[in-house]
């Protein structure tokens, strides 16, 4: 009797665990960029594997914004670019992907899931790609393979796209070596010394040669804060949402 008491315990502690890790799913209009902006990242990393709309679809926007997500992301510092990237003619989407493991597979799996959507909604004319640190090497992947006649923008942001040592090897990773038509490819590097994943290393992974690619480099300070690494997304949202 003991043992089926201690048994029931067990089984009630774990379906109380569970039940406590589930999380709400973040929809834009409910993601707080402001005094609860953690908890909002973590409802974001707590998607599935894949294209995840934040937003309900109608199959009538124009244009597609998605972004991906870094190594070990928390997400909090995608709630403030998506929520002020966002507007009525844009479905925003967020891609959840294995960054422990090698970019190309999870690249595969988001060029398909963009090409399913463009085949249901023919009033797409455009997309947005931003990929942020690891995930910037994943988008940058879109550089020499896109083929859509519709044009898409990749934004890398604080990204090591000359590449890893240890990942270069290991995951066959080549940095771009040219723009397919119909994309313009962005480049946005924070300053090395203030981004603390690259400030101990001997050179600056940021920098490619790659003709056509727009490159800017992020200045020290942002709203009166020093612009490191997550910081950097929110900078590049304000300068694009000025165009």
């Amino acid at each position: 009797m003991r043992k089926l008491k201690n048994s029931f315990f067990v089984l009630f502690s774990f379906l109380l665990i569970s039940c406590s890790e589930e999380r709400p799913y973040p929809w834009l209009e409910d993601l707080d960029d402001k005094k609860e902006y953690l908890d909002s990242g973590k409802n974001l990393m707590a998607v599935k594997f894949g294209l995840n709309p934040l937003e309900i679809k109608t199959n009538k926007e124009s244009n597609l914004l998605i972004a991906v997500h870094g190594s070990n992301s928390k997400g909090y510092e995608w709630i403030y670019p998506l929520k002020t990237l966002d507007n009525e003619n844009t479905l925003t989407l967020f891609f959840r992907w294995d960054d422990s493991g090698c970019p190309t597979p999870s690249f595969n799996n988001l060029n398909a899931e963009i090409n399913q959507i463009l085949d249901q909604n023919k009033s797409v004319n455009g997309i947005t790609i931003m990929g942020h640190s690891y995930g910037a090497l994943l988008v940058s992947m879109f550089a020499e393979s896109w083929s859509n006649d519709i044009p898409v923008e990749i934004h890398a942001i604080a990204g090591p796209l000359a590449g890893i040592s240890n990942m270069n090897s290991l995951c066959d990773y080549q940095q771009p070596r040219f723009i397919s038509t119909n994309l313009r490819f962005y480049e946005w590097r924070t300053q090395k010394h203030l981004d603390g994943a690259f400030k101990d290393l001997d050179v600056d992974p940021q920098i490619i040669n790659l003709q056509d690619s727009i490159v800017t480099r992020l200045p020290e300070n942002y709203k009166g804060r020093r612009l490191g690494h997550n910081w950097s997304i929110s900078w590049v949202a304000d300068e694009l949402n000025q165009r």
